[in-house]
């Protein structure tokens, strides 16, 4: 259950980096996002030391999308990861951070022109180009800025990997890439190619996310490497950057069993060579795009029990103060957690329960029957691996304000994102002039 630098104190309390637990839930309020940087950075130099043993000269891009904030983009910018970004507002998170912009790849099956400017502007890595419609408005947009825009294209290679359909992207049926198999890729290759203010530097592809099984990301790897070997039988064109994305993992509950990094980066890495070596090409220069796998199981999220109801025979609820609102991965593809109580982490489990949310939904659950030691109002609840798309999905459903988030390192904590008041939660509302009379009064009433 425990993972990364956590530990049991004496005391009996979870301990986290090393600081306690429940302390956290004490001095930062909940639910609480807590982040063990030791775990998130080691997971990060495993990664770059693992494909550089097997794919020397490769590179390691951090999605960004699943776990996103100005520190960390520091934090991997230390680690030397490069960066993946699929949005204006993630690229302007990287800007702010200081984040290297040639180490910045922008993605998304729609960005908009005004993105697309922005990533010339600030002269980002390569652009993942997505669609006929993007290759001649990056065209346009750089020949007006009398620059050059580096870029790969997506292609959808067809693999359809054993993970939860809204997490497949390389289908044949995606809203992302260039399909494999059809006359239209081979031409947008083609048209990249030709275009004057774009620089075609290799091919991009991603099959899914949460995936254990490397026979998909072998499959992967093969078919992209094919497509290379045809592109420069009908083109003409020998292709220098291959990105195969990300994908793999983690560790949720016990019933998951991902690979190695080293099994990981082992497979791909003899996929490529031996590919490569089949078909007579050089090897291309390798990039991967791990999120969730990076920043998942770093992540730990501290709720209060609260309520606690029976219904005899049935089921025993333990009601937390956040539910779907900061976690919606349980409700959108029926995610399972681990947890604890964070104040009791030595008792023993003695009681099966189900742990609800507070939003006014029948189905915001975030675990159901789990073991735990007997609950009661007051208890820290700490849900395990919550480090990747819970932050990043987060809502304000029910007006909830979305929690802060700490880093643990060393024993010592820091906010990196503060807690969102109710203030926030009106910050951008605007009251039409023919209402100010009656909402002043109500103002002031509050105030």
């Amino acid at each position: 259950m425990l993972r990364g630098t956590m530990a049991i104190d004496a005391r009996g309390h979870l301990v986290i980096g090393g600081c306690d637990a429940v302390k956290l839930a004490q001095d930062y309020g909940t639910p609480l996002y807590v982040l063990d940087e030791a775990a998130l950075r080691e997971r990060a130099r495993e990664y770059r030391q693992a494909f550089s043993r097997y794919l020397p000269g490769s590179e390691v891009i951090y999605a960004g999308k699943a776990l996103l904030n100005t520190a960390i983009c520091r934090i991997m910018a230390e680690e030397n990861l490069a960066l993946d970004v699929v949005s204006g507002g993630e690229l302007y998170t990287a800007l702010v951070a200081a984040f290297p912009t040639e180490k910045i790849y922008f993605h998304g099956n729609n960005k908009s022109r005004q993105e697309l400017a922005m990533a010339l502007d600030h002269r980002v890595g390569r652009i993942v180009v997505d669609s006929f419609y993007e290759l001649k408005l990056l065209q346009e947009l750089a020949a007006a800025r009398n620059t050059v825009a580096n870029i790969l294209v997506r292609i959808t290679p067809g693999v359809e990997p054993n993970t939860h359909s809204y997490i497949q992207t390389g289908q044949f049926d995606s809203k992302f890439g260039f399909p494999l198999g059809t006359k239209d890729t081979l031409a947008a290759i083609e048209a990249a190619d030709q275009m004057p203010n774009l620089r075609l530097w290799g091919l991009h592809c991603h099959i899914g996310s949460q995936i254990f099984g490397l026979e998909s990301f072998v499959t992967a790897t093969k078919v992209m490497v094919r497509f290379l070997a045809e592109i420069k039988e009908s083109l003409g064109l020998e292709i220098m950057e291959l990105d195969l994305g990300g994908g793999l993992g983690i560790r949720y509950h016990d019933g998951n069993e991902p690979p190695s990094l080293g099994e990981y980066a082992k497979a791909l890495g003899e996929a490529i060579c031996e590919s490569c070596t089949e078909l007579e090409l050089p090897i291309p220069k390798i990039m991967v795009e791990p999120g969730r796998s990076i920043v998942g199981e770093a992540g730990t999220t501290l709720y209060t029990v609260g309520s606690i109801k029976d219904i005899p025979g049935v089921r025993r609820y333990v009601a937390v103060d956040g539910g779907m609102a900061d976690n919606p991965r349980v409700t959108l593809y029926q995610a399972v957690y681990e947890a604890c109580l964070a104040n009791k982490a030595k008792d023993e489990p003695k009681e099966l329960v189900t742990i609800a949310g507070k939003c006014c939904e029948s189905g915001d659950m975030l675990i159901k029957d789990i073991m735990l030691p007997p609950a009661e109002p007051g208890d820290v609840l700490a849900v395990f691996a919550t480090g990747a798309y819970n932050y990043s999905m987060a809502s304000n459903y029910n007006h909830l304000p979305r929690p802060a988030m700490v880093t643990v390192y060393k024993g010592m904590s820091e906010i990196i994102v503060e807690r969102e008041s109710y203030v926030d939660l009106i910050r951008l509302d605007r009251v039409p002039p023919r209402l100010t009379t009656s909402t002043e009064t109500l103002a002031g009433k509050l105030t």
